[in-house]
């Protein structure tokens, strides 16, 4: 188990290192009521409203609230069945038709929690990052340069709520997810970012990278842009340069 402090501490270096426009949201999916931490938002029970998850998403990583989304709060079917809030009706032509994505068993958990990383109050299940495209490269090489690995996701356009969450809990892997278009049009999410999620088996792995790779990115010329020619260099470019019989600087 990871300890709180170091989750919200990381939390707060991950926004800051990335310059990240929103905060990092913590997932916990919820076995119980009792889980529910004191103050946090039920959209039923507080304003008399429901929302859609991904408006839950967007309070968490806009506003920093923490919002507990039960089975009465929804206001989309898509997070209902893939939380296993309810039942996938089979003979249901409806269903059958948009019904496609990954689902949790029926019955396995009664809600979920979201919250900013930095106010999180337990260990998420799985970590979002609402970021740019050059800050989600930032983080794959990040996990390349550390751990050795590749990212590896398979696309839909549709059903955030259920691509960013289910097969990073049920494979335990990162994964990256387009904000569907429900998401644009009800959660302001925006045409530039996607979703990168971080599972918690994962997440101290991440934590280690991140606290590896922001020291050498210092020394390093990225991201100033250079457009000429035998720009300034990393040593270890000019150093590969050399055993491959190439030149690695002004002749003199």
């Amino acid at each position: 188990m990871i300890n709180i402090a170091d989750i919200n501490r990381f939390g707060d270096e991950l926004e800051q290192s990335l310059k990240l426009r929103t905060h990092p949201i913590a997932v916990k999916m919820l076995k119980s009521e009792d889980e529910i931490p004191e103050g946090a938002l039920r959209p039923r029970r507080d304003n008399g409203n429901h929302l859609a998850q991904c408006q839950a998403f967007s309070l968490s990583r806009r506003q920093g609230t923490t919002v507990a989304m039960l089975r009465d709060d929804h206001w989309c079917f898509a997070a209902l069945l893939a939380y296993g809030l309810e039942k996938k009706d089979e003979n249901d032509e409806f269903i059958k038709m948009v019904a496609n994505f990954p689902m949790f068993d029926y019955g396995k958990y009664v809600g979920v929690l979201t919250a900013p990383l930095q106010k999180a109050a337990s260990e998420p299940d799985v970590v979002l990052v609402y970021a740019e495209p050059a800050q989600v490269r930032q983080m794959l090489v990040w996990i390349k340069m550390s751990q050795r690995t590749l990212v590896t996701t398979v696309f839909d356009p549709i059903d955030s709520c259920a691509y960013s969450i289910i097969p990073s809990m049920q494979t335990g892997e990162y994964r990256i997810t387009f904000p569907d278009p429900g998401e644009q049009a009800r959660a302001a999410a925006r045409e530039d970012e996607v979703i990168f999620s971080i599972p918690a088996p994962k997440l101290p792995g991440f934590m280690e990278a991140f606290s590896r790779m922001k020291d050498m990115e210092k020394d390093s010329p990225w991201p100033h842009i250079v457009v000429t020619p035998d720009f300034p260099r990393p040593d270890f470019y000019a150093k590969q340069f050399k055993k491959w019989g190439l030149e690695t600087g002004p002749k003199e």
